[in-house]
């Protein structure tokens, strides 16, 4: 049966030699886009190529920055440095009160053995299927350049984000349904879309952002279905705009916009169908949707399982909220801490579990975290509420699922006090290299010349975390 979808073929064109040549040269680029994926010819398993451990993305970033004192890096010798005033630049004296010990309790789960607190329960039953890096790093910490860098590489709004550069590098796995998902409680998130632009990639290659404060598909996906006239309908007039835009096009070479404008329009009459589907968390059974949680974060967790299920190739899930940065706990640290995991735990712990029943999480890598860590000291800020931790970018952590990572296992290590990292530091940039080589792309080769160099996610940093792929 003819699927409805399927626009009809163009008009065939004569070409003249210049353009001849222009366009079948892109099949030059290609042959070096290959060797960026190991698809060399005849052996596809070439030296510096690596072979794809993952073939999707789901990144579940919590914005503010949670507390790895309070999470997967125990600190037992704060308890004896408790109140007093640790020494350095990293310590901001007009602020502090002293260093802060944690007071969950820790303990180790699993056959690896991994310490665990006890504000993630749920995440503690899955640890075997985790990895937790401990040494990441970023440059700066103030939330807007270190959100910037963890999702650009680069600490100014002008770069493109991961996620565009794995569809550049990629492309999509189901034409029908956009490459690259960004899914937002809350339209309110600080930076905003620059989190999540193309910047000088093609425009194709921008992120399809979805507000899911409301699940409901009408609300979601706003005049996803046309009223008036049916597919067939559609169709003919899709095929009719397609022939028009490619003469409009003809005349106007190498215009990413356009580009991007033409396949958003013929995406957009695909998706009518796989989109409504993929989003549809109502289809999901009852049980399963209580696995996840009733809140706008774990019901989003749920989307992104349907839709790396069905195709995306990456997918971002925000947790936040109207205060911008729900995890960042500047005051009463402990209390608010323990609430957000509550949530964050249950839905992440649910996502690997749903995973891997359906067979999806040895090629699905998933990510916990945000763009910093916080403090080992305590800060107090209001005087009617208890102490706080500020923004702490020399050591923090995220937990890595699936995808070709070692199962149980902890990488890196910082100093007793959770100040810097002693052992096998993971800067951002070295955190992409690593991300990419587990989805199959060597993080040097993947380029794209702009402004008369060649940029890449990594700029001129990185090196791949051999130790912590399985």
């Amino acid at each position: 049966m003819k699927d409805p979808r399927q626009l009809p073929p163009d008009r065939p064109v004569t070409l003249s030699r210049r353009k001849m040549l222009e366009r079948s040269a892109a099949g030059f680029g290609l042959l070096g886009l290959m060797n960026v994926l190991g698809q060399t010819e005849p052996d596809d398993k070439a030296p510096g190529h690596p072979a794809p451990r993952a073939k999707r993305l789901i990144f579940l970033f919590l914005n503010g920055g949670p507390s790895q004192l309070d999470t997967f890096d125990p600190k037992p010798h704060l308890k004896k440095m408790e109140g007093k005033h640790p020494e350095g630049e990293l310590y901001k004296p007009s602020k502090a009160t002293g260093f802060l010990p944690s007071p969950f309790a820790f303990e180790r789960y699993g056959q690896s053995g991994l310490e665990v607190s006890e504000t993630l329960p749920e995440l503690a039953k899955e640890i075997d299927d985790c990895c937790i890096v401990k040494s990441m790093q970023t440059d700066v910490p103030n939330h807007e350049p270190a959100l910037l860098q963890m999702h650009t590489g680069n600490i100014q709004p002008i770069r493109p984000s991961f996620g565009s550069w794995l569809m550049y590098g990629l492309g999509s796995a189901n034409q029908n349904l956009p490459g690259y998902v960004v899914l937002r409680p809350s339209s309110k998130i600080v930076v905003g879309p620059a989190l999540w632009s193309h910047g000088f990639l093609p425009a194709k290659h921008q992120a399809t952002s979805i507000d899911t404060s409301d699940l409901r598909i009408d609300k979601m996906l706003t005049d996803i279905q046309n009223k008036r006239f049916s597919l067939d309908e559609q169709r003919e007039q899709v095929g009719l705009l397609r022939k028009l835009n490619r003469l409009h096009r003809s005349q106007r070479e190498k215009d990413s916009v356009l580009e991007a404008e033409i396949e958003s329009m013929e995406t957009a009459y695909r998706m009518q169908i796989a989109a409504s589907d993929a989003f549809d968390v109502s289809k999901e059974p009852a049980q399963i949707r209580e696995q996840y949680g009733a809140t706008s974060f774990a019901q989003s967790c749920l989307v992104a399982r349907r839709l790396v299920e069905s195709g995306v190739r990456c997918t971002v899930v925000y947790y936040t909220t109207k205060s911008n940065q729900p995890w960042d706990t500047h005051v009463d640290h402990d209390a608010k801490h323990k609430k957000l995991c509550r949530d964050s735990d249950r839905a992440a712990a649910a996502l690997i579990r749903d995973l891997r029943s359906r067979g999806m999480l040895d090629d699905t890598l998933v990510v916990w975290g945000g763009e910093f860590g916080r403090t080992p000291y305590s800060e107090m800020r209001q005087k009617d509420k208890g102490p706080g931790r500020d923004h702490h970018h020399t050591a923090f952590s995220m937990l890595l699922a699936g995808g070709g990572v070692k199962k149980g296992f902890s990488y890196g290590q910082t100093d007793e006090l959770g100040m810097n990292v002693v052992d096998r530091p993971m800067h951002v940039h070295d955190f992409h290299a690593t991300l990419l080589h587990l989805m199959g792309i060597n993080h040097t080769a993947l380029t794209y010349r702009y402004s008369g160099r060649d940029f890449r996610l990594t700029d001129v940093h990185g090196s791949v975390a051999h130790d912590l792929i399985a």
